[in-house]
């Protein structure tokens, strides 16, 4: 790599504009951008989709597309503007000093090709490496990303690794020629959170190895905190902030960054005393965009006459660390002002057991190919495995662990959709686990209701909103005609808080956080007494996550329902739940109330996903627990102990128990159970993942 004054910016974006070009008009979709990023500097990218993030990214690459076009502005690498660059140029650039690592890793893969030819070809094709030097480089690259059997892993196709050694593999060939910038584009959104741990630690430490500045696109500010020295938050095309984390997280100077914080469950947050604030309204489109403060409209702090007039340039704040804000007024504001009390809720009292799981199991046989050997065989495949808990009138009940670890069989089986190989499964006292979906009641069939992670695929696209909630009017045989099932129609939109008039609207017509509202008005359509939330809230942004559980949320005090919520998000899930069940590998490992799950003792599996939950709080001290290898196949379980391949704990048992036997439910105090093979002893010397100041001064 060439040597560079550490003063000279390696990117460096001045007053960038950039819009699509279609035959109708002219759409903006970034505007007066500026961003610099420094030698060894990592610059967090945050905003909702559609602010503008990636579009930057692809402008950095000068790839916009036959549409897309730089038309104002400039973007320096090292000094030398991008944009005057030739074709030829540009491709020796790409890949070799600036290096992008995408959200789907096989994006990047060429699935017909072994991994170490294509971790060879950067250097062989950007440095003119020898085959056999590039090899020896690629076999360093993956012992670096932390991959077991770096031979193995090189003699392997794509599809023979799991997706968090995919995202390795891709990090490891965008770093193959040591670029100077590296770009990462949601690179963990696709994983699970202890995956996504493992790889923020590997970004962060193999940027310091090789001196690589970043650009991290991320719409998770725990993410961003971890990762990055600044953050330049964005709002529909503009950058409205942009400073170091500490003083951006500690002392922000924009409403909508305020605002973005205000709408995320950070630790102390309650669902009853301190409810989440959704920002209010909706994104503008891009050629809908408001005059002056693209985010006056929804802003607290709007004052009309000043707000909406002109163009609002940055302004830099004295004192501080190229610490900039789009906002006119904020000299004016108080930031250190307590928020407004947002409305607070009584707890609403945990009724009677609604539903009820003893020992249910869910195998699946799978028929034997030239993967598992012998003609004829067959393998038996154990996705749910002793699940025995109950959950109560007005509960919400949390299922967390990692994909593989049985959530989504488990809600496949309570609603019928698949039969549980064993056990029994009580709905109000009432055995449903051997009637599939196809032969239960309609009382049944309402009572129980789901409500998907992909708002977008769950609705009909060629039919109206309201024609969609009438039709599960229908079905639960709702209303004696058609004018009452219609004035419960409008009703259910009232509840989940959307403008009757959306009743006429095609799905098309709504964003995300609408559709899932619509999704949720259908789920309650019949009084569900349990709705199983398989992740409703993943696929939104983190404003209109806050709106969508407080629809959630004041239904379930409405109608006293009985709430399953499937989720890999902790933090959401502590905010959320008053119990919380932890799954790995078909089994329940700890089962307890919330308090209990988040405090120590915890089974070790727990205590590493709450470790790798990223928090967006400069005041929190977590300690880091990176789980080794991953989540092993249901297909071929360990012996023993499920978790007894990855456990950090395992050393403190003596002899081979982890290994010949599965551990049995220990009780706690209060109704807490941990399947685990450590002494009490070793529980009692369990210290808090998390740690504030405060708990530090005590």
């Amino acid at each position: 790599m060439t040597e560079r004054a550490p003063s000279t910016p390696v990117l460096e974006i001045e007053n960038l504009s950039i819009s699509f070009f279609t035959r109708l008009r002219e759409i903006p979709a970034v505007m007066d951008f500026s961003c610099t990023v420094m030698p060894g500097e990592a610059m967090g990218l945050v905003g909702e989709s559609g602010c503008g993030k990636s579009t930057v990214a692809l402008g950095v690459m000068q790839d916009l597309g036959v549409n897309g076009r730089i038309v104002d502005g400039s973007i320096r690498f090292k000094g030398r503007d991008l944009g005057q660059m030739s074709d030829a140029e540009l491709r020796r650039i790409r890949g070799s000093e600036i290096a992008m690592i995408y959200q789907e890793p096989m994006a990047s893969l060429n699935p017909a090709m072994k991994v170490g030819k294509q971790l060879a070809e950067v250097p062989m094709l950007h440095k003119g490496t020898s085959q056999r030097e590039a090899m020896n480089m690629a076999r360093q690259m993956v012992e670096d990303v932390r991959l077991p059997d770096p031979e193995r892993i090189l003699r392997a196709y794509p599809h023979q690794l799991s997706g968090g050694q995919q995202q390795r593999i891709v990090i490891a060939m965008a770093l193959m020629a040591q670029p100077s910038l590296l770009i990462l584009d949601e690179p963990t959104t696709a994983l699970d959170v202890t995956v996504e741990a493992g790889i923020v630690s590997l970004v962060k430490e193999l940027g310091v190895k090789y001196g690589t500045s970043m650009l991290f696109i991320s719409h998770n500010l725990g993410l961003i905190l971890d990762t990055c020295d600044r953050i330049c938050v964005m709002y529909s095309g503009e950058a409205v902030e942009t400073g170091n984390i500490t003083e951006v997280f500690e002392d922000m100077r924009h409403p909508y960054t305020q605002a973005l914080f205000r709408s995320i469950p950070l630790p102390g947050a309650d669902k009853h005393e301190h409810p989440l604030v959704a920002i209010p309204g909706n994104f503008p489109l891009p050629h809908e965009r408001p005059p002056g403060c693209n985010f006056g409209p929804r802003c607290d702090y709007f004052k009309a006459g000043q707000c909406d007039k002109g163009t609002i340039p940055m302004a830099e704040i004295a004192g501080s660390d190229r610490h900039e804000t789009r906002c006119l007024r904020y000299r004016e504001i108080d930031w250190d002002a307590p928020r407004k009390a947002s409305e607070t809720h009584e707890r609403t009292p945990i009724g009677d057991v609604v539903l009820r799981m003893e020992d249910v199991k869910k195998y699946y046989e799978v028929a034997a190919n030239a993967l598992f050997g012998g003609a004829g065989a067959t393998k038996v495949v154990k996705a749910n495995e002793s699940l025995t808990f109950d959950a109560r009138e007005s509960e919400t009940l949390a299922i967390v662990g990692e994909s593989g670890c049985g959530k989504s069989t488990f809600a496949k089986v309570l609603m019928g959709l698949e039969i549980a190989t064993d056990g029994r499964i009580l709905l109000q006292n009432r055995e449903i686990q051997d009637i599939p979906i196809q032969k239960r009641d309609t009382e049944t069939i309402s009572s129980v209701q789901m409500v998907f992670q992909n708002p977008f695929d769950t609705l009909n696209p060629s039919m109206t909103v309201g024609r969609q909630i009438m039709r599960a009017l229908e079905i639960f045989k709702v209303g004696r005609n058609e004018s009452e099932r219609r004035e419960r129609m409008l009703e259910l939109l009232d509840l989940v808080k959307l403008p009757r008039e959306f009743a006429e609207r095609m799905p098309r017509q709504l964003s995300g956080g609408q559709k899932q509202r619509v999704g949720i008005a259908r789920a309650f359509a019949g009084d569900a007494r349990v709705v199983v939330a398989d992740e409703p809230v993943s696929a939104l942004d983190v404003s209109v996550q806050a709106a969508v559980t407080d629809v959630l949320m004041e239904i379930q005090r409405k109608n006293h329902t009985t709430l399953l919520f499937i989720a890999h998000d902790l933090s959401l899930v502590r905010y959320l739940s008053d119990r919380v069940m932890v799954m790995y590998l078909g089994h329940v490992v700890e089962l307890g109330t919330t308090d209990q799950v988040f405090a120590p003792p915890y089974h070790p599996y727990t205590e590493a996903l709450l470790s790798a939950v990223p928090i967006a709080d400069t005041r929190v001290e977590k300690k880091s627990i990176v789980l080794e290898g991953d989540i092993p196949s249901a297909m071929d379980p360990p012996s023993g102990c499920p978790f007894q391949t990855r456990c950090p704990w395992k050393s403190q048992v003596s002899g081979d128990k982890c290994e010949r036997e599965v551990p049995p439910m220990r009780d706690f105090p209060g109704g807490h159970q941990i399947k685990c093979h450590l002494s009490d002893a070793d529980f009692a010397r369990m210290e808090p993942v998390f740690r504030t100041a405060e708990d530090a001064a005590e």
